[in-house]
């Protein structure tokens, strides 16, 4: 028996697709922008002399990055609600649960370019007299920013390949939208086919753009 293939009833509901890859790239963006500020955060406690920061920083960093996901995704949607007496909608407790895993992981590529800058500029720096401010602004951390690209870069599409787990919590993201289309017209092959080519340009372009700015910060530096 040959199968025959028939895309005319997923690209019937194109609608559906754009409207899910919308949303898809709406949810990592945000959370992308989000982990960032979580992740300079942890970066700035682990760097931290002081034990009082450095600790819960990493317990927050190593629980992240030991544990599932898709668990993060069900404790904020399930377990948060019961805690806070409140009720999140399943974009809310997408975007946190994204947004505090990527932090955690955005932290250790911070620290990692930070610190991979050899200790002679460090003490180079503060030998004519630098402010340890001005050192990390002036000094370090215009190298160590190309040094984050590639593994910023990485983790970010992670991140955008994690966010197929929304749909677990019933959030329109371009999965969900081709798991709907897929029980309307009964076509895997077909919706799945289209689901992994929509992923495919979006990380193709993503990477492009990332791979840009990558050029031009070596550029200017």
């Amino acid at each position: 028996m040959t199968y025959v293939w028939d895309f005319g009833p997923v690209f019937a509901r194109a609608d559906m697709l754009l409207l899910g890859l919308l949303n898809t790239v709406k949810i990592a963006a945000v959370s992308i922008c989000l982990g960032v500020i979580v992740g300079l955060l942890l970066c700035m406690m682990r760097l931290s002399p002081k034990r009082i920061l450095r600790g819960p920083a990493l317990i927050f960093i190593e629980f992240y990055r030991n544990t599932p996901p898709i668990v993060h995704f069900f404790w904020f949607f399930y377990a948060l609600p019961v805690l806070m007496a409140v009720n999140l909608d399943p974009y809310t407790a997408a975007v946190l649960a994204l947004s505090t895993q990527s932090g955690a992981f955005y932290a250790e590529v911070f620290r990692g370019g930070i610190i991979s800058i050899e200790r002679g500029q460090w003490e180079g720096a503060r030998a004519i007299g630098m402010k340890h401010s001005d050192v990390m602004r002036r000094v370090i951390l215009p190298q160590a920013m190309s040094r984050m690209v590639p593994p910023f870069v990485e983790r970010s599409f992670e991140l955008l390949k994690t966010t197929t787990l929304a749909s677990t919590l019933a959030y329109a993201d371009l999965l969900y939208q081709a798991m709907q289309i897929n029980s309307e017209t009964f076509r895997p092959l077909e919706v799945y086919t289209v689901l992994a080519l929509m992923y495919l340009l979006l990380l193709v372009t993503a990477s492009q753009l990332a791979r840009l700015a990558e050029a031009r910060l070596t550029a200017y530096q």
